[in-house]
């Protein structure tokens, strides 16, 4: 049942989190080890093969029976049926959120509606597929006959970070023989560089851009066509078979001059951020192939099938949403590193930042009041084991509290066991050591380590696609768990759009400098003194 004029702090559990949050204050996780015998099995699970290890939190039973309640007291559960279902959730926008209908199956949309939206899907991941399979295995070629070595693709935000990610921690999967580059800053000097070490009769352009109007996309758009241009004579290259478009906006992609069998559509309810599962994710079937892309979206569904229907205290996507909750609420963190023991997910880190950070971070409620408690975290982080010899030494001996998500494959087999073990190995003292600490030597103050510093442990057992397209829709859900229990718009992001105006006015032919502000004015007339 929804619940009306809904505040989380208004709720009996938000309110018992406030007060616990001052009893278990000295509360270590070491003392909550050796007083829960049973901690460890209570405090962990199981989801297809991702296996997540909560119980170095600074959370006793019964603050996680009170997150469980505020869980139950939010609308947390009708908002999930209702973003299935295909409701407009998207309330500013008016729009549908239904990223989960791109790795459905017609088994799990019942309704007339949901069967002729999958019917549709389908016949957008075909397109996917024919596409991906001829530039494979050598079918589709360029103006001069000549089959395709190197595909860019350009795009910016979710158009880019997604597909970068999963390209690169599916590396192991990749085609021998094609390389995918990909552009998302208007700083000239990456596409530029790029282009000049590629061979444009080999070379197949991806614009990735939902409207077909993204600034930075088709500046570096235009830049490619000016290459082609100069390189091999070919003018108007948008209309060979060197340019495919990524869009929801097929007419603006026609009006460009891309031809309409290259033009690979998705639905406008699909947002940025949670694109790569749809036509977005072209570069990714042209690296791993079709069927191995098609195995990401099968673990993306087995975790939205989780979300679903497991019980709230086994619901690897709210446990992970309700920790979040407890030290950002009631705790008073700021940040939460993410921090991947495998140099393939490297760019986990950036992708989780865009994920959780435009999504929730919000400043007014659905029904569009001012919010006095805190909403979005900060996310950052790195790769170990390179993190410890950067910024460990905070985590360990710093003021501020952290929460870390540690995640890892167990086995790996572009890896040796030497490697792996040494890997796993310090993964796992790190997170011993982060909560165990250390008592300083005598008159050695300096060497103390507090520990009680709070972590999850998250296992894959193998960096597969399948259990890759899991992890990120385990994310995708704690965001949107975390977004309906703070009463708030995760999937709008009209925050981007007051910096995108103000360049366009600072960029426009009429700019009035007299209307700028002091500082502004004073950069512009340094920069224009600068020979």
């Amino acid at each position: 049942m929804t619940v009306t004029n809904y505040s989380p702090t208004d709720t009996p559990a938000w309110r018992n989190l406030e007060t616990l949050s001052q009893a278990e204050a000295d509360i270590t996780i070491t003392q909550l080890f050796d007083t829960e015998t049973d901690r460890v099995e209570r405090m962990s699970l199981q989801a297809g093969e991702l296996f997540l290890d909560y119980s170095k939190n600074r959370v006793s039973q019964n603050v996680l029976q009170q997150l469980i309640a505020l869980a139950n007291e939010s609308n947390l559960f009708n908002h999930r049926d209702a973003m299935f279902c295909g409701d407009p959730i998207n309330s500013t926008e008016k729009r549908a959120v239904l990223h989960a209908a791109l790795r459905s199956e017609r088994a799990d949309l019942p309704s007339e509606q949901g069967q002729s939206r999958n019917e549709m899907i389908k016949q957008q991941l075909e397109h996917v597929r024919q596409v991906s399979d001829k530039v494979r295995d050598g079918s589709w070629q360029g103006s001069t006959g000549k089959s395709i070595t190197d595909v860019v693709n350009i795009g910016i935000g979710g158009s880019d970070l997604g597909p970068k990610l999963a390209c690169t921690a599916l590396s192991e999967f990749s085609h021998p023989s094609i390389n995918v580059h990909f552009i998302a800053n208007v700083d000239g000097a990456e596409i530029l560089t790029t282009l000049a070490s590629l061979d444009p009769e080999t070379t197949l352009v991806a614009i990735a851009s939902k409207t077909f109007t993204t600034q930075e996309t088709l500046l570096n758009a235009k830049t490619t066509l000016n290459w082609f241009a100069e390189k091999i004579g070919l003018k108007n290259a948008q209309t060979s078979t060197h340019f495919i478009a990524l869009t929801a906006n097929p007419t603006n992609a026609l009006a460009y001059g891309i031809p309409e069998s290259q033009i690979l559509e998705f639905a406008e309810w699909v947002g940025g951020r949670y694109s790569l599962w749809s036509s977005i994710g072209l570069s990714i079937a042209i690296t791993i192939g079709f069927q191995r892309f098609s195995e990401m979206l099968a673990g993306a569904r087995e975790m939205d099938l989780h979300f679903q229907s497991a019980p709230i205290d086994q619901n690897m996507p709210v446990i992970l949403a309700l920790l979040g909750i407890w030290y950002s609420n009631f705790l008073g963190a700021q940040s939460t590193a993410v921090i991947p023991y495998c140099e393939r997910l490297k760019l986990l880190p950036a992708y989780l930042q865009q994920l959780d950070m435009e999504s929730n971070g919000k400043a007014t409620t659905l029904e569009g009041k001012p919010i006095n408690y805190n909403t979005g975290a900060i996310v950052w982080g790195q790769t170990g084991t390179n993190g410890q010899h950067a910024f460990f030494q905070l985590l360990h001996q710093g003021t501020r509290l952290v929460p870390i998500d540690f995640i890892a494959a167990v086995k790996d087999s572009l890896s040796n066991d030497e490697h792996h073990r040494v890997l796993i190995g310090n993964m796992l003292g790190q997170s011993s050591a982060l909560m165990r600490g250390q008592p300083a030597p005598k008159d050695q103050p300096h060497k103390h380590y507090t520990g009680n510093k709070p972590s999850n442990t998250l296992l894959m057992d193998s960096l597969s696609p399948k259990n890759f397209g899991a992890l990120i829709a385990l994310y995708e859900h704690k965001v949107f768990v975390q977004g309906s229990i703070w009463n708030i718009n995760s999937f709008d992001q009209w925050g981007v759009e007051l910096g995108k105006n103000m360049a366009n006015e600072l960029l426009g032919s009429n700019l009035d400098h007299s209307q700028l502000d002091a500082s502004t004015k004073k950069l512009f007339d340094h920069i224009s003194k600068v020979p």
